[in-house]
């Protein structure tokens, strides 16, 4: 049997955060991020609109980019102490993850994170609060899966938590809070939002509902990212929305090892972070290569590039390999690296302004095993159309280290 699940209200085009007076309850928490939603004025629309509605409002500010363990528990108590009926969480995919996670100690004080880093394990929501996102950015959509991802800095981990209890009751879509989104974060975004649907289309969960996102999500990415990137209006409300579509498409379609593979190497670094977008952006073609050793993978990746990009090729090996060189050109395009050694200052090539590499090929190696080995344990790796083991992995991860084509 399969399952598919969105919020139960989406609201989207320009001026839809307003829709958020509308919302019925007494108490809110806003949780946001940095200074970006304050700085735009969105946060205090929010407080105003809610304020209207004859809530009492407190804010959670300062949610940091990639979110722990710790700020989690710190907005747990803060929900604790504050008693809200509604959890409204407006900014990119960090703040609103957050506040997911949060939502879950917040109705259940005694859980421990340890009790939910198991897929599909939540306990069941709702007995204190509903849950409304805003999306400024225009990748995660977290607004309307039932993902969130939180780091344990500790042991150097991303866990991508997973339960069908924090896809939100409410998503709101407005395009109006990208359009002051920098154009690197435009570009690691949009690649995202092309990865979720590539993976989630091949994905052993696939259906014909997530199947239709899927598809139109990747026609849509192509064809408006290069534009949103340049800072068109126009192009950033129809990536607003692909990246939502896409994430309709993954949350109940699921993902694959592009992400296993992102999430474990996400924190593992001394050097620093290596952005989720860009990191998806440096896998997505090597693992296609790998998957399309799966027959029915293999097929669908040919019909994306001939239906859906309508890129050239007699065969679909001929096919595939242009697909590859296609998101190669993007990243390009994108400035994007293609590889984890010309990875430095969050996605610059090292060759530019002679940047020093962010991720050491000593320090590398070195991880290589205990990352390979997280990536199989990680809960995106079940539903790739082709097995992984650790030892895969190790493999895999040394073509993305040095950008070689995985012919194995």
């Amino acid at each position: 049997m399969g399952r598919f699940t969105n919020p139960r209200n989406l609201y989207f085009g320009e001026g839809s955060r307003h829709e958020i007076k509308n919302l019925k309850g007494h108490k809110a928490i806003v949780v946001s991020g940095g200074h970006s939603m304050r700085r735009g004025g969105f946060l205090q629309d929010v407080q105003k609109d809610l304020e209207s509605a004859g809530f009492e409002v407190k804010l959670f500010e300062g949610v940091e980019s990639d979110p722990s363990v710790e700020t989690v528990m710190r907005g747990a108590k803060a929900m604790e102490e504050f008693g809200p009926d509604w959890i409204v969480a407006i900014g990119g995919g960090s703040p609103i993850d957050a506040a997911k996670a949060m939502w879950v100690f917040y109705e259940y004080p005694e859980t421990k994170f340890e009790d939910i880093i198991q897929p599909f394990s939540f306990p069941e929501l709702r007995k204190k609060a509903h849950f409304c996102a805003i999306s400024s950015t225009s990748g995660t959509a977290t607004e309307v899966t039932a993902f969130s991802v939180i780091t344990d800095y500790h042991k150097g981990i991303k866990y991508p938590l997973a339960d069908f209890n924090i896809t939100p009751d409410v998503a709101i879509v407005d395009p109006e809070l990208t359009y002051s989104m920098p154009a690197k974060l435009c570009a690691h975004t949009g690649m995202d939002a092309l990865t979720h649907c590539m993976e989630a289309y091949v994905s052993t969960a696939a259906s014909m509902f997530t199947d239709a996102n899927a598809l139109h999500g990747i026609r849509e990415v192509h064809q408006w990212l290069p534009k949103s990137y340049q800072g068109d209006h126009e192009a950033r409300a129809h990536m607003h929305e692909a990246q939502c579509i896409a994430g309709l498409a993954f949350s109940s379609g699921l993902l694959g090892i592009v992400h296993s593979m992102a999430h474990k190497t996400g924190a593992a670094f001394e050097g620093g972070h290596l952005i989720h977008g860009c990191a998806n952006a440096m896998y997505l073609g090597k693992v296609i290569q790998w998957n399309s050793k799966d027959s029915r993978a293999k097929e669908r990746y040919a019909f994306v590039a001939k239906d859906i990009l309508h890129l050239p090729g007699e065969t679909d090996q001929q096919l595939i390999d242009n697909l590859v060189q296609e998101i190669r050109n993007m990243n390009d395009n994108l400035n994007i690296p293609q590889g984890i050694n010309n990875y430095a200052n969050g996605g610059i090539k090292a060759d530019d302004n002679n940047l020093p590499v962010m991720v050491s090929e000593k320090e590398f190696l070195e991880k290589l095993p205990t990352v390979a080995a997280n990536a199989v344990q990680d809960a995106c790796t079940p539903e790739n159309p082709r097995k992984t083991e650790a030892a895969d992995f190790e493999r895999l991860l040394k073509c993305c280290y040095y950008d070689q084509p995985v012919d194995f």
